[in-house]
């Protein structure tokens, strides 16, 4: 089979680079932070995901050491809400580029809700969200061992949070949340409203 190839460093010669349409779905990480003087932030990363069960841990990297990295590394916590259909136009709203120090809960319409373990607080309406301690913050370096500008901030859950109206018989109804993913270009998104099981084999 004949396919489209090309070298990263020349160049795609498409019209839209390609790279996030391919890698999807991604969940959002949906950050609240606060900085050293409790101011709240959020926003909303789509490199963001689970990098071990245990302990649970998460990471999201931010293309620029942007304030919801800063915080994290300043602080060593962070709180990340699953953002769903329901909370899609106010997730959608966190994401703006607004003056340091501006509370993007309040921008968005969002009441906030106090974390047990941290001090960021989390997004009252979401489904789930998962309170973390800070592990490390990374900076990523390419091939030729230059920095990036990427920073990988990964943390241990220590706190979860669910709405038990999405618990059925001890299982979290991922479908009934309707949980949000990035899915490519500019403005593209899905969403998880069904499920289908297949079961590892065993050999």
């Amino acid at each position: 089979m004949t396919t489209h190839f090309y070298e990263t460093a020349r160049g795609h010669g498409l019209r839209h680079d390609p790279f996030k349409a391919i890698l999807v779905p991604r969940p959002i990480g949906w950050i609240s932070t606060v900085d050293a003087g409790g101011r709240v932030n959020l926003a909303p990363y789509s490199f963001f995901g689970g990098f071990s069960s245990r302990p649970p841990i998460v990471g999201f990297s931010s293309e620029g050491l942007k304030d919801s990295a800063r915080n994290a590394a300043a602080t060593g916590e962070f709180v990340c809400n699953l953002a769903t259909r329901d909370l899609a136009e106010a997730m959608n709203l966190t994401s703006a580029a607004l003056p340091p120090g501006t509370d993007e809960m309040e921008f968005a319409g969002l009441e906030s809700a106090p974390s047990t373990l941290v001090r960021p607080p989390r997004v009252a309406a979401t489904p789930a969200a998962m309170e973390c301690r800070v592990l490390q913050v990374i900076a990523l370096k390419d091939l030729e061992g230059q920095e990036t500008g990427a920073h990988l901030v990964l943390g241990q859950v220590v706190g979860v949070h669910i709405d038990p109206a999405y618990l059925r018989d001890g299982i979290f109804d991922t479908a009934a949340a309707r949980p949000i993913a990035r899915c490519g270009y500019r403005g593209d998104y899905a969403t998880v409203e069904s499920l289908f099981e297949m079961v590892r084999p065993v050999v």
